[in-house]
């Protein structure tokens, strides 16, 4: 009877815990095209500007990544599906970052510099993936996920750029 009793409390937090886990990992769920490391720095981040930020690396990061596959020697035998899915995750990366400035907008949070490197590094991203929508290796097998994140960037710097013609100007100190 004793064992009985032991094995369904033991049962009973085993359910507990698993029931616990699941619904952790509802509230703050894993992007699958972010690492653990990477995921764990967004939570830590305080601010909507410093997520902002981390997103844009993390994206440039992943451009990187499908610059250097696009001109590898040597291609990996799933080269189409490993350019789809680096500019699937840099996408994922920049609308993660956009959707940032409405939290920002409803915290009232300074994001001004934030706004200056979205501005900068999504008009570079831009020029780079219309320079491969022109003429890049292999077209075909990624044409359809490069013209996503070409509009997703196009819709991010639009995003930008209304939220810092809505934000008001920085206070001006005057000197005493």
């Amino acid at each position: 009877m004793r064992r009985l009793v032991q094995a369904t409390v033991f049962a009973a937090c085993v359910l507990a815990g698993l029931a616990a886990a699941r619904a952790s990992a509802a509230v703050t769920p894993h992007k699958d095209y972010l690492s653990e490391e990477e995921a764990d720095k967004i939570r830590d981040a305080d601010t909507p500007a410093a997520r902002i930020q981390l997103y844009v690396s993390f994206a440039d990061d992943r451009l990187k990544k499908f610059d250097y596959e696009i001109h590898r020697p040597t291609p990996q035998r799933r080269r189409a599906e490993i350019l789809n899915g680096l500019l699937n995750a840099y996408i994922g990366c920049l609308d993660d970052g956009a959707d940032q400035i409405t939290t920002a907008r409803e915290k009232q949070a300074d994001i001004r510099e934030a706004l200056k490197l979205l501005r900068t590094k999504g008009q570079e991203f831009l020029d780079l993936l219309e320079k491969y929508h022109q003429s890049g290796p292999e077209l075909d097998s990624y044409r359809d996920t490069l013209e996503d994140a070409i509009e997703g960037t196009k819709d991010a710097l639009a995003d930008a750029a209304e939220a810092e013609k809505e934000m008001p100007p920085p206070p001006v100190r005057r000197k005493p």
